[in-house]
């Protein structure tokens, strides 16, 4: 998914640039709302997380393989505001040290895994999670349906790049359709990944998860209904040698 330079022409690359600007900006003031000294932490553990499995690559057919992108284990985890620094400060560093992607695709690295990859996997993790019962046990599942969708719509969003201003000479509908099909399997690894990862630390630390948190106030605010007794009083008896 790490765009090289040169595969998107300069116009392309540059608005890119700006809508990433623009999506970090917005991240910024947002996770001033979700970061404190309980969860600050958790913030670096992800950003390590994902950035180790992010240079780990799972064989997905011959020639063919695919890596964590972690934008939807991200937002479960730490929030989508802080989910969205997290991969950008991971992506930044793979470009400047590491030549994983681009200097003049950083920003559309950005916008494919932290921007989109992060938000339809949030939206469609909250979605996924207002249908199943509200429980601990719903967290990772609704993630995992988070991670699928959002490595689609990540190949989705390149494959529209690429027919916007693409440099190589392939055609768009062959670029979307190997895309689609080999992050489909992608994204099952994804979501597989995801699953174990959120569901692991839910049941170690629910109170650490940022996708958990309404989960645990239902439980929390679970109101049961207090049991009344009714006391009956004895019927009053005429007193004795009381004739009419």
């Amino acid at each position: 998914m790490h765009v090289p330079d040169g595969f998107l022409d300069a116009p392309t690359s540059i608005a890119t640039a700006a809508v990433a600007v623009g999506g970090v900006a917005l991240a910024l003031r947002g996770a001033r709302r979700e970061l404190d000294d309980r969860t600050a932490p958790m913030a670096g553990l992800v950003a390590t997380f994902v950035f180790a499995g992010q240079m780990m690559n799972f064989p997905v057919a011959a020639g063919t393989s695919g890596h964590l992108l972690g934008g939807a284990l991200a937002a479960v985890l730490a929030g989508p505001w802080t989910a969205v620094l997290c991969v950008t400060t991971v992506l930044i560093v793979q470009a400047l040290f590491m030549a994983d992607g681009g200097i003049t695709a950083l920003g559309t690295n950005i916008d494919l895994m932290a921007l989109v990859g992060v938000g339809v996997g949030w939206l469609v993790f909250v979605a996924v999670r207002r249908v199943l019962p509200t429980r601990l046990g719903s967290v990772a599942p609704a993630a995992a349906v988070g991670a699928f969708l959002s490595v689609l719509a990540a190949a989705t969003l390149f494959s529209a790049l690429f027919a916007l201003g693409g440099t190589a000479p392939v055609s768009p509908d062959r670029v979307l359709v190997a895309m689609l099909s080999w992050h489909t399997v992608i994204g099952l690894g994804e979501a597989a990944i995801t699953a174990l990862v959120v569901g692991s630390v839910v049941a170690v630390r629910p109170d650490l998860v940022h996708g958990a948190r309404p989960a645990l106030k239902a439980r929390t605010l679970e109101v049961r209904r207090p049991v009344t007794t009714v006391r009956t009083e004895p019927a009053p008896t005429a007193p004795a040698g009381d004739t009419a």
